[in-house]
């Protein structure tokens, strides 16, 4: 997080203020780039170089496209439902209309990802041509907010890289653009680290920083990124067990009591050997045999194993594949499973609700300059689902199990929460 102080705006935003969170934030970015590529699949094991003529087999394990992918679906997959008092339905109509016109749901769902791949995600909202609120979704290795440095760290403005295309799609410049709390300002810049002259200014009217962050935790870390390591290691793993079976296979042949020399058709010894699958002794004292590596797959698979789980382990995202997530499994004994799924779910939804109160906020306070009635965002509840297998069998049989003993408004309203998470 970028902090800075509240006078930095009393004082008017300047280019050399920018340009000094500009390049607080590009020391950070290497980490953001590291972390793109081993989502994108180019792990370290794709640098290795060994001896030449020696086998370089370089697996790739797609780890953190599963463990985030996973993460992202679980807490966002299903659409999230909100809900006002009966004073404040109109003007939360009003908003989730404006929601529906620029598919907010596909929206949250890439914001999840951003989140769980990066450790943050970040969102623009904006007004369209024809004065409409939309939201966008920008690449956080080039975008960040600034906050103050009070307890509350309200966001100060937002800083958004953005480079200028040619019509034959080379690179023209930068473009640095900064959005405080009533303009955006437009810098001219001749890379992503640098800050020159205030080009163009205009007004938003969103009432609050356009630009929002949904942060995965305090600590803005994503979530395979505590288990890159362990990630590597399971490369190289496998990328040897590979190797030594191709090194098994061009073992060595040693001759005792004997050579082999060229034939007179020209053949190599090792040609021989290819093509006529015979090897013919001199003399009884002769002999042949391999030499070659002994493997023990045993405990090669025991290691394979332990990593695997290791880095499930620390993402806190399962491996659904294990035979443990049987298809007969009740309900209880699934979600014991996916505890700790569900408790980095728990932590993200908090971070999440947090951003998308702010997003609440800027969308009302637009639509209220158009004549919308005003809406309290304070009393919107929010209701996030989970994305589960549903036992409806076993479900069934605990609500008819409870007739009689609850009451039926509550029985009706147990069956409608769990419609709802299914």
């Amino acid at each position: 997080m970028i902090v800075r102080s509240k006078r930095v705006l009393e004082r008017g935003l300047s280019a050399h203020v920018v340009r000094a969170c500009v390049e607080e934030f590009m020391l950070a970015r290497p980490r953001l780039e590291r972390l793109k590529r081993y989502y994108d699949g180019t792990h370290a094991i794709a640098d290795r170089l060994r001896e030449p003529g020696m086998p370089n087999t370089r697996l790739v394990h797609d780890f953190p496209r599963y463990i985030c992918t996973m993460a992202a679906g679980y807490l966002a997959g299903e659409p999230v439902q909100y809900s006002a008092p009966d004073g404040q339905r109109a003007a939360l109509d009003g908003v989730l209309a404006n929601y529906r016109l620029c598919a907010i749901d596909s929206v949250d769902v890439e914001l999840a990802r951003q989140a769980s791949l990066y450790g943050r995600g970040v969102e623009l909202v904006f007004a369209d041509g024809d004065a409409r609120p939309r939201s966008a979704v920008l690449d956080p290795r080039l975008a960040f907010v600034v906050y103050d440095d009070t307890v509350e760290n309200r966001p100060l403005f937002g800083v958004r890289l953005r480079p200028l295309l040619r019509d034959d799609g080379a690179e023209a410049g930068w473009s640095v653009e900064v959005y405080t709390d009533a303009e955006v300002l437009a810098f001219r810049s001749s890379g992503p680290g640098d800050v020159g002259p205030l080009h163009s200014r205009r007004w938003h009217f969103f009432s609050g920083v356009p630009m929002i962050e949904y942060w995965n935790g305090e600590d803005e870390r994503g979530d395979f990124e505590g288990a890159l390591s362990l990630i590597d290691a399971y490369d190289r793993l496998q990328s040897d067990r590979v190797n030594d079976k191709a090194q098994f296979v061009d073992a060595l042949l040693l001759l005792y009591g004997c050579t082999m020399e060229t034939d007179e058709r020209g053949r190599s010894p090792g040609r021989q050997l290819r093509e006529d699958k015979v090897l013919a002794l001199p003399d009884a004292d002769a002999r042949a045999e391999w030499l070659c590596k002994q493997l023990n797959e045993a405990d090669t698979e025991v290691l394979r194993g332990a990593l695997a789980a290791d880095i499930h382990k620390l993402s806190m995202v399962p491996d659904l594949s294990d035979e443990r997530f049987a298809g007969n499994a009740s309900g209880v004994a699934m979600r014991y499973k996916l505890l700790g799924l569900e408790q980095l779910a728990r932590v993200k939804e908090r971070w999440f609700r947090e951003a998308l109160r702010q997003r609440l906020a800027l969308y009302a306070a637009f639509l209220t300059l158009r004549g919308a009635p005003p809406l309290d965002v304070n009393a919107v509840k929010m209701a996030f689902a989970r994305s589960l297998p549903v036992n409806e069998l076993e479900q069934a049989e605990t609500l008819n199990a409870l007739r009689g003993i609850v009451p039926d408004e509550q029985l009706r309203a147990r069956a409608a929460r769990l419609d709802g998470e299914s």
